[in-house]
């Protein structure tokens, strides 16, 4: 390695040749130096190897065309705008790590240097310009910037997918304000429908019993004042009047029973769920004038919960009532099975089906109810329907609660 050639005291110049090598060579970074024409004068030798050469091919060359001649864009770069030759030219020092150096074998790597001009006295003598190739820095730079779009393109992902579940949000509550102010009138219209039954049926049975109590409670005050005969042909009117208060009362009987049994029916508190959904299958097909195709297999020993059999026997109760009102079905097939640790419970129809929207419709409320009673039990309701081939209602629920 070669000294600089300028501003060395006379008398010291082996010994400061020495010095300056050593401290040049200690250093990772690379250091060059060059006269006005811009050759190199020195160079170290981190310097020269991060270009590819040997100190000495380097000495005398001229190290803007050597090393600094392209753009990265591959563009010439002329000597004139180079903030290297500045630095002696205009006496403007500079540190740059927006460009690139170029190594022996045409490759060019990024590099951050600075350029400060050679002082003797006043006058500018060269330029000493060190370097560091920064490539790891702006690998490091770009994959930051890079997961820096990532982070921005997930938020954005994620705003838009919060957009969605926000507005999913607001139409499923939207539907269950719907759907509860449908239930509320349900039962409003089912506790109006039993006053009605109440008053009409069991009120004017009651009234005519009351009548007729009234009428044998006069009839036996008269007897002691009537003559035999006429007190036998009361009587046989009193047995007439007794028989008829008897039948009224057994009618009464019935509308309380057939009441109850709208409410909550007693055959599933004394023979089970299965054998309500049975019945209710049976009443449904005679009511409704449908063929039943009726199969069941259950364990005989499975029971489920109370309430979870309660909303079982209400979800299928639903599913026929939409058979009834909408399919116009001749038909119908009922199949429950315990399967994979579940519980099935089908009812297909052959009706003039629906399309899938007619499913999902915000007034759906019927379908509503049922998805929700499932979802509560842990379940699903499926609906597979095709214009003019039937509708079918498939309720799944595990075996064990949720």
């Amino acid at each position: 390695m070669l000294a600089p050639r300028f501003n060395i005291p006379a008398g010291t110049d082996a010994l400061w040749q020495q010095r300056l090598s050593l401290l040049l060579d200690s250093t990772g970074e690379g250091i060059f130096g060059i006269d006005l024409a811009g050759d190199c004068v020195f160079i170290n030798r981190a310097g020269a190897a991060t270009l590819g050469y040997e100190p000495a091919e380097v000495m005398g060359c001229n190290m803007h065309a050597l090393t600094h001649h392209s753009h990265a864009d591959g563009r010439a770069y002329p000597d004139d705008d180079c903030p290297i030759f500045n630095a002696f030219r205009r006496g403007l020092p500079c540190r740059i790590d927006t460009e690139v150096f170029w190594r022996r074998d045409g490759t060019a790597f990024p590099v951050e240097y600075s350029s400060h001009p050679i002082l003797e006295g006043h006058e500018v003598r060269g330029a000493v310009i060190t370097f560091v190739d920064i490539s790891s820095r702006k690998q490091a730079a770009d994959r930051l910037q890079q997961a820096y779009r990532e982070l921005e393109r997930t938020n954005d992902e994620l705003e838009l997918r919060v957009q969605a579940r926000t507005q999913a949000l607001s139409e499923a509550l939207a539907q269950l304000r719907e759907l509860a102010a449908y239930s509320e009138k349900v039962r409003e219209d089912e506790r109006t429908r039993i006053a009605r039954e109440v008053h009409d049926e069991l009120g004017s049975l009651l009234v005519a019993l009351k009548m007729d109590v009234n009428w044998l409670h006069k009839r036996l005050a008269e007897q002691g004042d009537r003559p035999p005969e006429a007190a036998e042909a009361m009587r046989g009117q009193m047995r007439c009047k007794c028989q008829n208060m008897s039948r009224q009362i057994e009618t009464a009987v019935d509308n309380v029973g057939r009441i109850i049994t709208d409410l909550r029916p007693s055959i599933l508190d004394h023979q089970g769920l299965w054998a309500a959904l049975e019945w209710q299958a049976h009443e449904f097909g005679e009511s409704a004038e449908l063929a039943l195709d009726w199969c069941i297999e259950v364990p005989e020993a499975l029971s489920l919960p109370e309430p979870a059999a309660m909303a079982v026997f209400r979800i299928f109760q639903e599913m026929l009532s939409n058979v009834g009102r909408h399919a116009q079905a001749r038909a119908v097939a009922v199949r429950i099975q315990c399967r994979d640790g579940q519980l099935r419970v089908r009812v297909q129809d052959d009706g003039r089906g629906a399309p899938a929207q007619a499913f999902e419709a915000p007034t759906a409320y019927g379908v509503m109810g049922m998805r929700e009673r499932a979802r509560h039990l842990g379940g699903t309701l499926q609906i597979d329907s095709v214009p003019g081939q039937g509708t079918g209602f498939e309720l799944q629920i595990p075996l064990e609660a949720p």
